[in-house]
């Protein structure tokens, strides 16, 4: 009864450390989608779309100016006015009418284009009212900034691949380095044998040797994994933009995502939620609207303008200075030497391709897929068969110690018992984690992870 409490106890408190481990790495999960620089330049980028489609909004809405000028000149062209050689007659006519003076000889007139101490400052209100460019640069731009935004959607799945890939891989090396550690001390148990046989006269020097060699070449495996293990740990840091030493929590619990496993393997692999299928149809919308823009080149554009300022000579300023003009203005084009419809073909061929680019997409993202889970089956696999192998390992290497203390078995039998236990001990782990990183690229290729 004792047992059976125990047992259910255990099974109580699995799945809460399970959960807590899931936990601490949903954490680095959001420490990271919040802090990879890689990912903080991809949203720059999206600021920047947001902007752009900000501005293209803007180009719809009236512009203010404000525009002076003065100018003064002398020279140049010029025009006659013989006003004094066609009045002078007649008023000296009427000055001998009269008998007075009355009628005073004027000159003639040679006027300047050039104006003299001119001024002409003015406010002008400008607004489009009917412009076809307008209108598609501003879905165009809102397409743009769509597909920022799936680029950064597939970045961040990306991101959280690598993160559980390089967590796993840690907790993979940190184990290794567990093994080695006990093959060290089984090692240093064996050569303790040795000594004890040698002092009472039933081994042999070159056993005790042997035994040396064997601890030597474990120390070097264990420098080796701990390396890899420092290694691990800087680039997951590196991925959550840390410092490279900085701790990571290591309690992580596999049962739990390994059963996941088992059943996913069960399932038909789907990329309906992969954002690259719905960024290569806001690319086909984008090239649709590029094509029908290049089509409407012909239609008019019609703008209308008010200006509203002052203008006179000699910097003076009164009542008759002031003046307002109102204006349309219509612009169409006519002939541009075929480049609109060379244009229009290439917005075409930009269409083809697009099209080809979401078949071949939709093609690679499948594949990828089945190969994922294929990738998952192998490891769960491999994984099973290296737990039988670990089972016989371990009752091998009990066998033979035992025969060995008695005198049954030989040395090299002992040094090779004790070789396979390290080995199936390091496919175990090594295949372990080979599933719970192959699941993490299964989640990547059918998009199953859920990114807050």
């Amino acid at each position: 009864m004792r047992t059976l409490l125990i047992k259910a106890l255990l099974l109580l408190a699995f799945p809460i450390a399970s959960l807590k481990a899931q936990q601490a790495l949903d954490t680095y999960i959001d420490f990271g989608l919040k802090n990879n620089l890689v990912l903080q330049q991809k949203n720059v980028n999206l600021d920047k779309a947001l902007l752009s489609l900000k501005i293209a909004n803007g180009l719809f809405s009236p512009s203010f100016t404000l525009l002076g000028n003065y100018t003064n000149g002398e020279g140049g062209r010029s025009i006659s006015f013989p006003v004094g050689d066609m009045l002078n007659p007649v008023y000296n006519t009427l000055n001998q009418l009269t008998g007075a003076d009355n009628f005073p000889q004027i000159e003639n007139v040679n006027q300047n284009f050039f104006p003299k101490n001119f001024y002409d400052v003015r406010a002008r209100a400008f607004m489009p009212i009917l412009n076809t460019d307008l209108v598609y640069n501003r879905k165009i731009k809102a397409d743009e900034t769509l597909l920022q935004e799936y680029e950064v959607g597939i970045y961040k799945r990306e991101l959280v691949r690598n993160i559980k890939v390089a967590y796993f891989n840690y907790l993979g090396a940190r184990e290794g380095v567990a093994i080695y550690q006990s093959a060290l001390t089984r090692a240093e148990e064996g050569k303790r044998v040795n000594e004890s046989l040698l002092a009472n006269g039933k081994g042999l020097p070159a056993y005790l040797l042997r035994s040396q060699s064997e601890i030597e070449t474990i120390r070097a495996q264990l420098v080796d994994a701990e390396r890899q293990q420092d290694n691990a740990q800087l680039y997951f840091n590196f991925l959550l933009n840390r410092e490279g030493n900085a701790e990571i929590i290591n309690d992580y619990k596999t049962f739990e995502d390994l059963n996941r496993a088992q059943a996913q393997i069960l399932e038909s692999p789907s990329i309906s939620n992969r954002e690259e299928l719905i960024q290569i149809q806001t690319l086909k919308d984008l090239t649709q609207n590029l094509l029908t823009m290049n089509k409407l080149y012909w239609a008019p554009r019609i703008s209308g303008f008010v200006d509203a300022g002052a203008q006179a000579e000699n910097l003076n300023y009164n009542s008759n200075a002031n003046y307002y003009l109102v204006g349309l203005q219509l612009e169409m084009p006519l002939f541009a030497g075929f480049t609109n419809r060379n244009k229009i073909s290439q917005s075409r061929l930009n269409i083809k391709y697009t099209e080809l680019s979401e078949y071949q997409v939709q093609q690679s993202l499948t594949m990828n897929s089945l190969v994922s889970r294929n990738v998952m089956i192998s490891a769960i696999q491999n994984y099973q068969s290296a737990q039988k192998q670990l089972e016989a390992a371990q009752s091998y290497q009990r066998l033979i110690e035992k025969g060995y203390k008695e005198g049954v078995n030989t040395f090299i039998e002992a040094v090779d018992a004790r070789n396979q236990l390290t080995s199936a001990q390091l496919q175990v782990t090594l295949n372990q984690y080979r599933i719970l990183i192959a699941q993490a690229s299964y989640e990547r290729e059918t998009a199953a992870f859920e990114i807050k």
